[in-house]
């Protein structure tokens, strides 16, 4: 990602450390970067690369992904406190968050603790709720570590995982290359935190807690491949707790906008910051 231009910060304290990594580059207002399941910060290098001329930009990329090292469960709120505590200690509280799927999901969540008051929040095809989008009978007390999927997931030999990645990566984008990029993430991916981290992302439940986030949000939405109609319910449906916010919808793109629609999603993002 950018290597030659990048300085990589160590992160303070043995919790930060184990839950991510940061690589900071650019000098100006802050903005925080969080990457989807299973990413790396370099889905991420395209925006970065454009936004470090003006922003300082942190670019976050999580335990158990990339090269990252795995670390105990429960993985995603051990995340979610690391980065907190990053922010309080370098005094980020007033940076623009800017998350993909899952790091939208961890965006939004952070916006409801009440010692921050970002200056916005920009969401990428994320939601507060995962689970309830891919759950038809949706409890978060009913998805536990321990079920027969997780322990198919466990037992799934290299070839079958990673032809179930490649399935799952053509549908997340339209860009062949991409793509499979998309797949070797996945595969790369601690098998433990890719399972059990899912779970944690199926759990977490937002929706109710939406009407504490103080800060401006803006939703950058995917309309592929259910189209715009079934994407207007679903974050009308989704966000329905959160009194103000603005929507746009990359129209004809999937899942990963960063790849489907580069220069709209930069352009929508330099309009707000």
């Amino acid at each position: 990602m950018l290597a030659s231009f990048f300085s990589l910060y160590a992160v303070l304290g043995c919790a930060q450390e184990e839950a991510f990594k940061v690589e900071v580059v650019g000098q100006g207002e802050p903005v925080l970067f969080f990457p989807g399941f299973a990413c790396t910060g370099a889905v991420w290098d395209q925006v970065v690369g454009a936004l470090s001329k003006t922003n300082k930009c942190h670019v976050f990329a999580f335990a158990g992904f990339g090269d990252i090292p795995a670390i105990e469960k429960p993985w995603l709120p051990k995340v979610k406190a690391a980065v907190q505590a990053y922010i309080l200690e370098r005094n980020l509280q007033q940076a623009t968050l800017i998350g993909h799927s899952l790091g939208g999901t961890l965006a939004l969540w952070l916006g409801t603790e009440a010692d921050f008051d970002f200056k916005q929040l920009i969401i990428v095809d994320g939601l507060p709720s995962t689970g309830a989008l891919m759950l038809p009978d949706f409890d978060p007390e009913q998805l536990v570590y321990d079920s027969p999927w997780n322990q198919q997931l466990l037992e799934m030999d290299a070839q079958a995982f990673e032809q179930m990645a490649a399935q799952m990566a053509q549908g997340m984008c339209k860009d062949r290359a991409q793509q499979e990029q998309i797949k070797d993430w996945m595969v790369q991916a601690h098998r433990e935190t890719y399972v059990y981290g899912y779970t944690d992302l199926l759990k977490l439940d937002l929706r109710e807690r939406l009407g504490q986030i103080r800060s401006p949000v803006l939703l950058l939405a995917a309309t592929e491949p259910y189209g715009m109609e079934m994407a207007k319910n679903t974050y009308t449906a989704q966000y329905r707790q959160l009194a103000s916010y603005s929507l746009q919808f990359a129209e004809g793109a999937s899942h990963f906008i960063m790849y489907d629609a580069p220069d709209w999603l930069l352009e929508q993002i330099r309009n707000h910051l």
